[in-house]
């Protein structure tokens, strides 16, 4: 298995997190004699080909499976087989559309998802075909992603998983990125001091083990490439504009400026009914203990529990002194669960306390209010109308503060608390009930824990420029950034007026600069073509998540309108999004005629419905017949990506990563 992708991603997406799996269960008949990942970063751009070979060495017919996993905000943009010299290509089309043209198909149980949900943030897509006696099979899978910013750095994770050893074994990543690069690393959780000096540490990374090198032992079959591959960077930031590249037409702005960070009044509201009793609880009070020792002396907080009744631990915010954070702590070590989930007096009451300490002046006036509501459950006492608690929230807060909504475990209604989070300048995030529960609880603080700038406006000639993406942001937060795309009204222009605005810590942030179209030759002269329209379709992909995020909310048409504009673009630029389907038509066989495969993007209710599935193996027995994506182990077939392990339970659709943290309006 071998990945690359932003991870988080990164999200290697970086993160560039993304695995290819080509493998065999266990039998020589079949030979991967080739597996290589090719990721081209270009200005946080991520471009990733992920190419396997295998070959049929057997006397009789055998079925090959190809498995990769790719992180959950990435978009496939192609798919191709090879076989015997005949190459079969997907076809990007509407998802509706694509399901009645094969659900006939669909119907007779000849076709298969190609795509699973696989772990906390990634995708897994998988494919089988039936290769005849002595021959050759070539899978070519492409994806892309716009890489986040978080915690100071990009990231791209590789997972690499070849299960044996493979003769021309490479992973390739190269960075073009015109500001520099400050710093580079690379790292992998097998690499031993043998296979450490193999690791090409500069923006060109790359990784290449003879099979010698690969084995586990002298003389062993097995391998010792079995983990995680992960390269992280950041760019030299100069100045306060930003870094702006215009190409073919379109342009494309990065602003992630030094500056000081905001004091910030954060309000925590958790949950302590009895749903939350025992492990969670447990975590939940680890991880807020942890989060108080880091709360800034010049930060005011507050602490509000809930269950069946509300309790404040005091009547207003208080600044975090040591003494008062000794207190705190104490309050929390004391928490146990009981009761019912009443969300609605909860979050009001944060509201409140906020509200009434702003009209007393008990906060600093530039400093950033903010309520980190986590809970684990549905509401169930006081009001329960979801909808009704998103109304009153949305009006209670005005635009005033963000709502940061963490939903703990499989329980929660993650689109309730994504909807309402969103609605007031915030955004949610699952926590996964894991031992790591903790980490995952102190991450997210991290990333919210220092706001640099409070409403971003990015503004650009209106007479220049259009199509832009979102261009105000509520907040900035330190080691993220803002991206801002959009197309140029003339083809020929090469520079133009730009202003950034904001409040800072003392006064308004204010920063403008006429910006002019860099010559790529001359940053890389030995480089004739660097993925050349990469601007464009940047711009569409951030235009395409933009607009998946609005149809979620508004009026019947606005929703309507919105679906329209995103399905229109991911058609025009071959992306797998929600509202497309790639389509692969697999070649006819001595059994059956040509079947489709039809691979989906999974959205956040097919994430909650496959995690909620008891995930137990099961046995095959001689009446079973595993589909495409049943990769588990059986004596009487070999394929590439043969999987024995059972499927992770951990599943869900998160697309939306802290990336610049700048929420938008």
């Amino acid at each position: 298995t071998v990945g690359c992708s932003p991870a988080a991603a990164v999200g290697l997406r970086l993160p560039l997190a993304e695995q290819l799996s080509l493998g065999s269960s266990g039998h020589l008949q079949v030979e991967v004699y080739s597996v290589t990942v090719d990721c081209t970063v270009t200005s946080r751009f991520a471009h990733t080909v992920m190419t396997s070979k295998a070959f049929n060495k057997a006397n009789s017919s055998q079925e090959i499976f190809f498995e990769v996993e790719l992180p959950k905000t990435a978009f496939i943009t192609n798919f191709s087989m090879e076989i015997e010299g005949q190459v079969y290509v997907g076809e990007v089309k509407e998802k509706e559309k694509a399901k009645k043209q094969y659900e006939k198909a669909v119907s007779s149980g000849q076709t298969a998802g190609l795509v699973k949900a696989s772990g906390r943030k990634m995708e897994k897509f998988s494919v089988s075909v039936n290769i005849a006696a002595e021959s050759n099979v070539t899978f070519v899978l492409t994806y892309e992603e716009l890489l986040q910013r978080k915690l100071g750095r990009y990231e791209l994770l590789t997972r690499v998983k070849p299960k044996t050893l493979v003769q021309d074994f490479q992973i390739v990543t190269n960075i073009y990125e015109p500001q520099g690069i400050s710093y580079v690393d690379a790292h992998a959780t097998f690499l031993s001091n043998e296979l450490l000096p193999l690791v090409e540490k500069t923006a060109h990374i790359s990784f290449s083990p003879t099979m010698e090198q690969q084995r586990k032992c002298p003389g062993c079959d097995g391998t010792l490439i079995d983990g995680d591959f992960i390269v992280s960077y950041d760019v030299k930031r100069e100045k306060n504009l930003g870094d702006i590249q215009i190409v073919n037409g379109y342009f494309v702005h990065f602003f992630a400026p030094e500056l000081p960070k905001l004091p910030k009044n954060v309000v925590f509201v958790i949950d302590t009914s009895s749903s939350m009793r025992g492990r969670k609880m447990e975590q939940t009070r680890d991880a807020m203990l942890a989060i108080l020792q880091q709360v800034h002396e010049d930060d005011h907080f507050a602490i509000v529990r809930f269950d069946t009744v509300i309790e404040t631990w005091k009547d207003s915010l208080t600044k975090a002194t040591k003494e008062n954070i000794t207190e705190a702590m104490d309050y929390i070590r004391r928490l146990y669960s009981r009761g019912w989930t009443n969300i609605n007096d909860a979050v009001l009451t944060a509201v409140n306390m906020l509200v009434k300490d702003r009209q007393m002046e008990r906060l600093p006036e530039r400093s950033a209010d903010m309520i980190i509501l986590l809970t684990d459950g549905m509401p169930s006492v006081g009001v329960s109308n979801i909808g009704k608690i998103q109304e009153n929230v949305l009006t209670a807060i005005g635009g005033n503060m963000s709502l940061y909504c963490l939903g703990f475990g499989n329980d929660v209604d993650y689109s309730f608390l994504d909807v309402m989070s969103r609605q007031n300048k915030g955004l949610a995030r699952r926590i996964f009930e894991a031992s790591d529960a903790v980490a995952q609880l102190q991450g997210f603080y991290d990333e919210v824990a220092s706001p640099l700038l409070l409403e971003v406006d990015m503004h650009y000639p209106d007479n220049a420029v259009d199509s832009l993406t979102t261009s105000h942001f509520s907040q900035l937060f330190n080691g993220t950034e803002i991206v801002v795309a959009g197309h140029l009204m003339d083809n020929d222009l090469d520079n133009f007026l730009v202003e950034v605005v904001g409040q800072g810590l003392e006064e308004d942030f204010r920063v403008q600069g006429q910006v002019s179209a860099a010559d790529w030759d001359v940053f890389y002269p030995d480089e004739e073509y660097i993925f050349g329209d990469f601007t464009e379709r940047l711009w569409a992909y951030l235009t395409i998540q933009q607009l998946l995020e609005k149809s979620k909310s508004g009026t019947p048409d606005e929703k309507a309108n919105t679906t329209a504009k995103a399905l229109d673009m991911s058609l025009q630029y071959s992306f797998v999004t929600p509202l497309t389907s790639m389509v692969v038509t697999k070649p006819e066989t001595e059994d059956s005629t040509s079947s489709p495969l039809i691979a989906d993007k999974l959205t956040e209710g097919t994430w909650r419905k496959q995690s909620l599935k008891i995930s137990l193996p099961r046995r095959l027995n001689a009446h079973s017949h595993p589909g495409p994506s049943d990769l588990r182990n059986s004596h009487d077939r070999v394929g590439p990506g043969f999987t024995t392990s059972s499927p992770e339970t951990l599943a869900d659709w998160d697309p939306h990563p802290l990336s610049h943290l700048g929420s938008c309006d």
